[in-house]
């Protein structure tokens, strides 16, 4: 693994920090929801018995008992017979808060369906009949077939007798547009205080009317009658007992609301499940808005979603719940705990039971709960992302310089160092005051004292053999002089001796200069054409002139192998090869010098194959090195310079040379480029 990567995983390891962090924000939830919802039970016991305290007096409305919901408004409605101003109305939506005589009416019958709402004085009523067209009232004929609306009203009464406190009025239904109701024992006075409109619509028609508020408790009913005034079937509310009217109460709300924490809301319903109070808190954060948010914000405000998106997978399935702001069943509850609402927010939901069997339903926003926990924390997650990018990238930067700066010493002091290990250039020195720096200058430092000892090396033989060359001469002529004397028979064996070895001594002298002689003369050695097939063959035909004691035979092309490249040191190099290879050979054995060439010529092969002894399996690869002889101890003299010279010739001319154990002998191979 590179330093880079090693850096990279290094870095990984401070995703522990954010890791914790979030551990620790998912504890602090769950401690938190268990606290909430302790929390939440106490607030609701204590906001029920306040609510109970508000509402003695007020009879609750149970199941059994007929009920028509009041919404409550803030402003005037215009009784123009259409319903676009009408809390919840959305034009082309059918789910606006009708409240109708059945929960599942037959979609093709005829039906009825109202909503009523109430400012501070007066009470709006819009009716509307579906599946059924009306019959129009004729003032010329009064007793023809029609359709009117019959309105009763009962104020809240302790006596036992409530029809004395009833009131009825009579719209009659004639041309589209306003109308006043008809009051009386014979429906004779108009009543200007009780009027409206009513128009057509697509499948029935649709009434608007306009009222005083009648007093908290009253009762409110309507049916849809024939010319008789006799109800006709499913077009009327329940009219014994009538429909209680059932409205927020405003003072109960006021007074929920100053004891409401942030991010909660609560609700208080009937026992037949109408809410006769709901307030709610706004949560304290506040969104800010996206254009003033800096860079660093931003990423706050992602790490924030990103923590409560992780929160809320790790979080209880909740329950879904009911969020109908006029009438939620009791029984529909979900059991208290963490809910969901149909819009996707989460409430922790606590219930608390009120005077008259009545429910109080109190929840907490999980958002708000979160908030509390997670907005500094999350601001610290991200940042300490941001940092821990930040430094990732800072590292790795860090890791490709210092890689690169190795790399670059490394490809510096290999190309200081060629093939055969001498040292060929020299280390610029660093001017990095780093450990990279001094490592650096200690290898150019180690650079040029090996480049002085390896050029002291390369001519130590050189100065050797020519230092030795005087005193060899001197003790060589000193011995032909001591032969021309009259030696005894004791001393001619010792100037024989002495005559052999100085003998050994040159040629050992001549070999230790060679090779530097040879490399010398590379630098001085032209390149030109020729024929290399030819000079191989002219040669081998030579071999075979001057050695009869081997067999020695060409194999190859007579003529066009052209090449560029030294012919003198080519032809240096074979001699190297044939010698090397009579040493080996026995007496009358086969010498063969091979030439091919690939089908472009472009490569050229040249081989000797000799009879004899094979390679050792140890040496095979370093039998071209200097000073490596595989040679007996009867073959004095001999330093293992020729093969070097083969080596050298080769890979002057770009080439390359092994050898290998062949059935009957050993084969040296020379591969060259046709260019060199």
């Amino acid at each position: 693994m590179n330093l880079k990567r090693q850096l990279l995983v290094t870095s990984l390891l401070m995703l522990l920090i954010p890791w914790a962090g979030i551990q620790f924000v998912l504890e602090l939830d769950q401690a938190l929801r268990e606290q909430a919802r302790e929390q939440l039970h106490i607030q609701a016991g204590r906001l029920a018995s306040l609510s109970g305290d508000a509402l003695i007096g007020q009879a609750p409305v149970t199941t059994d008992q007929p009920a028509l919901y009041v919404s409550p408004v803030q402003r005037s409605l215009n009784p123009d017979g259409y319903a676009d101003d009408w809390p919840g109305y959305e034009e082309g939506e059918t789910d606006q808060p009708w409240q109708t005589t059945t929960d599942q009416p037959d979609p093709q019958a005829p039906g009825l369906r109202w909503q009523a709402a109430a400012n501070g004085r007066d009470l709006y009523l819009i009716i509307g009949i579906t599946n059924r067209q009306p019959r129009l009232f004729d003032p010329g004929n009064p007793n023809a077939p029609h359709n009117g609306l019959m309105l009763w009203a009962q104020e809240p009464t302790t006596t036992v007798d409530g029809d004395r406190s009833r009131r009825s009025w009579l719209i009659r239904i004639s041309a589209p547009g306003k109308f006043t109701a008809l009051t009386g024992r014979k429906y004779d006075q108009t009543d200007y205080f009780v009027a409206g409109s009513w128009q057509p619509v697509p499948a029935g028609w649709q009434l608007e009317i306009q009222m005083p508020r009648p007093d908290a408790g009253a009762r409110l009913g309507f049916a849809v009658v024939d010319n008789q005034k006799t109800p006709v079937p499913g077009l009327s509310t329940s009219l014994d007992p009538l429909p209680v009217l059932v409205a927020p109460e405003r003072g109960l709300e006021r007074l929920l609301a100053t004891q409401l924490n942030p991010g909660q809301r609560i609700r208080v319903l009937e026992p037949a499940g109408w809410v006769t109070a709901s307030a709610q808190q706004a949560t304290e954060q506040q969104q800010p808005e996206f254009d003033q948010l800096g860079p660093l914000q931003i990423v706050e405000q992602i790490s924030l979603n990103a923590l409560r998106a992780l929160i809320r997978r790790f979080q209880p399935e909740p329950s879904p719940a009911a969020d109908d702001s006029h009438r939620i069943p009791p029984e529909s509850l979900p059991a208290d705990g963490l809910t969901q609402t149909g819009d996707g927010q989460l409430w922790l939901q606590a219930r608390a039971e009120v005077f008259g069997g009545r429910t109080l339903v109190l929840e907490q926003s999980l958002d708000q709960l979160l908030t509390l926990s997670g907005s500094a924390l999350g601001s610290v997650l991200a940042r300490s992302l941001l940092v821990i990018g930040g430094l990732t990238l800072v590292l790795l930067g860090y890791a490709s310089w210092l890689s690169w700066r190795i790399s670059r010493l490394q490809k510096a002091v290999s190309a200081c160092v060629d093939d055969d290990g001498r040292i060929s250039g020299t280390l610029p020195s660093a001017s990095a005051k780093d450990e990279l720096g001094q490592l650096q200058n200690h290898f150019a430092q180690m650079v040029d004292r090996l480049q002085g000892y390896t050029g002291y090396l390369e001519s130590f033989s050189r100065r050797l053999s020519h230092e030795l060359k005087t005193p060899v001469a001197i003790v060589r002529t000193s011995v032909d002089n001591l032969e021309h004397t009259e030696p005894s028979e004791d001393q001619r064996a010792y100037l024989n001796r002495i005559s052999q070895a100085t003998g050994r001594l040159s040629h050992i002298l001549q070999s230790m200069s060679e090779a530097s002689r040879l490399e010398q003369s590379f630098d001085r050695a032209e390149h030109e054409p020729f024929d290399l097939a030819q000079v191989i063959a002219e040669t081998a035909r030579a071999y075979q002139a001057m050695d009869s004691a081997h067999q020695i035979t060409y194999q190859g092309p007579p003529a066009g192998c052209d090449m560029q490249g030294s012919p003198e040191l080519l032809v240096q190099m074979l001699d190297k090869l044939v010698d090397n290879a009579r040493d080996f050979t026995p007496p009358q054995g086969q010498i063969e010098i091979r030439l091919n060439a690939d089908e472009g010529r472009k490569v050229f092969e040249l081989g000797v194959f000799n009879e004899g002894s094979s390679l050792p399996e140890d040496l095979s690869g370093d039998i071209f090195s200097p000073f490596v002889s595989v040679r007996s101890d009867s073959q004095e003299g001999h330093l293992g310079q020729g093969l070097l010279i083969v080596r050298l010739i080769a890979e002057h001319h770009r080439g390359r040379v092994d050898a290998e154990n062949v059935d009957g002998g050993v084969l040296f191979r020379v591969i060259l480029p046709a260019h060199a």
